[in-house]
């Protein structure tokens, strides 16, 4: 008997979708027999290629939204911006390629040329979130293919019907079945595609704790190139905005977008002690006023809820934990239906807390920390070990100048929220964020390796020195 991974929705815990867990090892050689035709095609067939693909997910819109709302638990409308992100990667992804990795060719000694050209590693492992399962491991998947790499795709285990249906656009647009494999599973299945010995890369989008795994477990592959786009304890700070409804909005848009469930969520607001009680009666009024409901529902909902009963489990204990050590709860946690992973969204003064835990609740959870000075406010930015986002809400320009300067983290904003990154810019952080290899437009570098050539059409050597005189030994 097969082993089936099943799919619920978390609005409702109706069953959606069912598959065979797969067999990493067979998906892998799969796609190393399948490589080498896909990357000697050229990049303008590889590039139309991912057009058609482009243009597949467009004509499924509907149903694909439908399917994303309904597996992650995610309002429609947020959805569907999912989709248009899947749609709008593969120009994105053209452009960078072209950008970041051109062929170049200069003058060298004796009418030498120098030429720089890439070449794709070969077979990649995608292993995608939960979040965003769309959009995410698309955002390896299609500058790996453009690149010339076979792929090997695992969803994450609570969106596997989402990563189905992505492969199966893929292969829909011309994409041959061996270039674009898929692995239904759980970690197990993770792990093993991970460290299979057929991979020559793994992409990931994920959580810290599995980066700094996936990390050590390649620490005996330097050969094998690893990309980690990680999660992130993210902080707002408000100063001086001029606009308090404006500093408002943006903030609980930072922190309550997609349940709380995005890496570049606002998980600390950092605000003047002077200035805390306006702006957060000004975020009170916006909290108290988000609808939290399934994914179809009318009115619209703000909020969905969180992927799972064990992830809202999780925050509920993770939020108590701020009350014990000393938080003040100012809007709680509340668990809408005991058996569904409904939650409202929070807002916990945690100023007074002694050690704070430097963890990502990966939720509906804003901390608020009151400080004395801007000072404070950069050390308090700082006080944490991820580095992925950080924004400025009000402040001059030179305020804002200092902030970007000494604040530690790969996506920095003024003046906009702080899940506020565009796809045709690098996205990445530092710390425990990442390891240094943004994806987004960057996503280029790391999907293709250059080669350095020195080249001419007639060999010419001499060897002027260091050689003993013919007529004089003889």
């Amino acid at each position: 008997m097969t082993d089936l991974l099943v799919s619920t929705e978390p609005a409702t815990g109706a069953e959606l979708w069912s598959g065979p867990i797969s067999n990493p090892a067979e998906e892998v050689a799969i796609a190393r027999s399948a490589c080498g035709e896909w990357a000697s095609r050229s990049v303008a067939y590889r590039s139309e290629t991912l057009r058609r693909f482009a243009n597949v997910v467009r004509s499924n819109a509907d149903g694909f939204a439908d399917l994303i709302a309904r597996e992650t638990g995610k309002p429609l409308w947020e959805a569907a911006t999912e989709v248009q992100s899947v749609v709008n990667k593969v120009d994105i992804s053209i452009n960078a390629y072209a950008e970041r990795t051109p062929t170049r060719k200069t003058e060298g000694a004796l009418g030498a040329k120098v030429a720089v050209r890439h070449k794709p590693h070969g077979v990649l492992a995608v292993l995608g979130p939960y979040n965003f399962p769309a959009h995410l491991p698309n955002g390896h998947i299609v500058p790996a293919l453009l690149a010339g790499n076979a792929v090997v795709f695992k969803p994450s285990e609570k969106t596997p019907a989402v990563g189905a249906r992505l492969v199966d656009f893929l292969h829909e647009a011309g994409v041959a079945e061996g270039v674009a494999r898929l692995v239904i599973g759980g970690p197990d299945q993770g792990r093993a595609l991970a460290a299979d010995p057929g991979i020559d890369g793994l992409l990931f989008t994920g959580s810290a704790g599995a980066g700094q795994a996936l990390h050590r477990q390649f620490a005996d592959s330097p050969h094998k190139i690893l990309a980690l786009e990680l999660g992130g304890n993210n902080p707002l700070v408000v100063w001086d905005a001029k606009d308090v409804e404006a500093a408002a909005a943006m903030a609980v848009q930072s922190a309550f977008l997609s349940a709380g469930q995005r890496c570049t969520a606002a998980r600390r607001l950092i605000v003047s002690d002077g200035q805390a009680d306006a702006l957060l009666a000004a975020i009170l009024k916006l909290v108290d006023r988000i609808i939290v409901d399934q994914p179809h529902a009318t009115p619209e909902p703000f909020m969905g809820p969180v992927i799972d009963n064990a992830a809202a489990d999780r925050l509920q204990e993770q939020y108590l934990g701020l009350i014990i050590k000393g938080g003040k709860a100012i809007r709680r946690l509340d668990r809408m239906h005991p058996d569904q992973p409904f939650l409202t969204p929070a807002v916990i003064d945690v100023t007074g807390v002694q050690n704070r835990p430097d963890e990502e609740l990966f939720g509906p959870v804003l901390q608020v920390i009151r400080v004395a000075d801007f000072e404070a406010a950069i050390a308090e930015a700082n006080n944490t070990r991820f580095g992925l986002a950080a924004s400025l809400i009000g402040g001059s320009p030179q305020l804002y100048d200092r902030f970007w300067a000494e604040v530690r983290a790969g996506v920095i904003n003024w003046n906009k929220p702080t899940n506020g990154a565009p796809s045709n810019a690098p996205f990445g952080g530092v710390g425990l964020s990442g390891n240094h290899r943004p994806s987004a437009f960057y996503a280029a570098d790391y999907c293709a390796y250059p080669v350095t050539s020195s080249e001419a059409e007639i060999a010419r050597a001499t060897i002027a020195q260091g050689l003993r005189d013919i007529i004089a030994d003889r």
